[in-house]
């Protein structure tokens, strides 16, 4: 059996599954600015182990939850290595034209590679614990305000679920262009950066080609379906407050307030 990619949405009973999807999203909000507040050791080993509580909550499966980030492996070995060799600092190692390594690159590189990596799994937690249909009205609800400001807050919802939708898809679509390649002789276990950018830049045209075919695909099966957007959408869904609602943004608040005021 196939297996769905990382990001699809996962039905369940979790609490994270029965939370109000527009609270959920506020949450995520919060969660990004926590993480962004880390800057420390202690807030950094906080971090982890709220992110390991937040996946055990869900009950989707570690791999669901981290699916993504274990693919962009070389992606955060690139902005490491980066971080690394540029970040300028006083105690630089050795210092070679534009190359200044030092301990506070190295440090700014694991804080940034964290950071993304926490990211990316709250993200991939919120897509596999909230049905699309629902981030599509909790993102309208969430810029229902620019109404008054004449902007096409549904089309807008809209646009940006689908988007989100499409992000798991096209890793799929990337992955199996990479066997593709890789089953006519393209090298990417190779070492050497040659061979391995050699290998990839004939992945683009495909995965671009892919990704306009599947729009194409989603628009004709919309408007097979009577979708217009001429026409006034009926009223979005509304805000459930609940007990596991305020629970869940008070403790978001507490993790954010200790990381501001602690870590």
């Amino acid at each position: 059996m196939k297996q769905l990619p990382d990001g699809i949405y996962l039905d369940g009973d979790s609490l994270l599954h029965k939370l109000d999807a527009t609270v959920k999203l506020l949450l995520f909000i919060i969660l990004i600015a926590a993480v962004i507040a880390a800057d420390s050791l202690p807030g950094y080993i906080a971090l982890f182990l709220f992110t390991a509580s937040i996946c055990i909550l869900s009950k989707i499966g570690i791999k669901a939850a981290v699916g993504n980030v274990l693919r962009l492996f070389w992606f955060f070995v690139t902005i490491f290595i980066m971080n690394l060799l540029f970040f300028k600092a006083e105690n630089a190692w050795i210092s070679f034209w534009i190359f200044n390594p030092s301990f506070d690159g190295l440090m700014q590189g694991i804080k940034v590679v964290a950071r993304v990596a926490a990211l990316l799994v709250f993200s991939n937690i919120v897509n596999s614990t909230t049905p699309p249909l629902e981030v599509t009205s909790a993102i309208e609800n969430m810029i229902s305000s620019l109404r008054f400001l004449r902007v096409p807050v549904s089309q807008l919802a809209l646009i940006l679920s689908v988007s989100i939708q499409f992000i798991p898809i096209l890793f799929e679509e990337a992955d199996m262009i990479k066997k593709a390649q890789t089953a006519r002789g393209a090298q990417f276990e190779s070492k050497r950066l040659p061979d391995k950018a050699k290998a990839v830049v004939p992945m683009v045209v495909p995965i671009f080609v892919a990704a306009f075919k599947r729009a194409d695909e989603l628009s004709l099966a919309m408007e097979a379906r009577g979708y217009r957007v001429d026409v006034k959408f009926k009223k979005r869904k509304a805000v459930h407050i609940g007990g596991n609602e305020i629970v869940s943004f008070l403790i978001c608040v507490a993790f954010l307030t200790v990381q501001i005021m602690f870590f």
